[in-house]
């Protein structure tokens, strides 16, 4: 009972509250067993939640930068190099002709229409005339058999060792700002060239995460390290925290993706 309170406190709809109930199921029916057991692929968001449940969960995507991960659990009896070398992620290079031709909906498209399911699919690492995609062991032999093409481009897939796999090299502009204190909303709307209205709004619309967990408050604190996002803005990092000015405005430098 207590566990479905706690679920029922975090979830923001029914369908994460199921997926909540059924890692969790899943999860404490291996520690009691003793047995391995492992998720589908998790969002960060996700993965955030489950950590607050059982925190004994460890998460993994395959690279150790990856987004998407499966959370997973092994008693102390097997090695975790072991476990993944045939476990439950597996990576396949798609190999194509023309630089730069595909972008990441391009091949997560091709995977929904073969009719593979979104938490099935980790990872997509996109590269010049390449790219390694993360996937749930199940399916490796069916995408290699059926995953042929995306957008315009022919595919041709091999499975590769995770220890292969590449990560793309994620872009960041760095920007320097001011604000009068560490709060969310002065921070988001610095970074973002909102005014502080219409970033009090987009927060108190659920539009806004730290650390991939919703927060509905304009006033709570940030610091460094922490990774901010705003839906139709976009998503940044807390690079560094600097002094005070001149003014006795707070200097941050932060990271804006993409």
């Amino acid at each position: 009972m207590e566990r479905s309170r706690q679920i029922a406190a975090i979830a923001e709809s029914e369908e994460e509250r199921m997926l909540l109930v059924r890692v969790c199921d899943r999860m404490e029916r291996a520690m009691q067993r003793q047995t391995p057991a492992a998720t589908a692929f998790l969002s960060q968001r996700e993965q955030a939640l489950i950590r607050m449940l059982l925190p004994d969960c460890r998460f993994f995507g395959g690279i150790d930068a990856a987004e998407r991960k499966v959370a997973y659990w092994l008693p102390d009896y097997i090695d975790e190099e072991v476990f993944f070398s045939d476990g439950p992620i597996a990576c396949l290079r798609a190999s194509f002709y023309e630089a730069n031709a595909l972008t990441h909906r391009d091949v997560l498209g091709a995977l929904m229409g073969a009719g593979i399911r979104r938490d099935a699919v980790g990872d997509i690492c996109l590269h010049e005339t390449s790219c390694d995609i993360f996937v749930l062991s199940e399916l490796q032999r069916y995408l290699l058999n059926n995953l042929t093409e995306a957008g315009r481009q022919h595919l041709r897939l091999a499975p590769i060792a995770l220890s292969d796999a590449k990560k793309a090299p994620q872009k960041m502009r760095e920007l320097r700002v001011t604000v009068p204190s560490l709060r969310l909303d002065g921070v988001i709307a610095a970074a973002f060239h909102l005014s502080r209205g219409s970033a009090v709004e987009a927060i108190h619309a659920g539009k806004c995460a730290i650390n991939s967990l919703t927060c509905l408050k304009p006033d709570r604190a940030v610091t460094e390290g922490d990774e901010l996002s705003v839906r139709g803005c976009g998503k940044l990092r807390i690079l560094q925290l600097g002094g005070e000015t001149r003014k006795g405005r707070l200097a941050l430098t932060v990271g804006i993706y993409g």
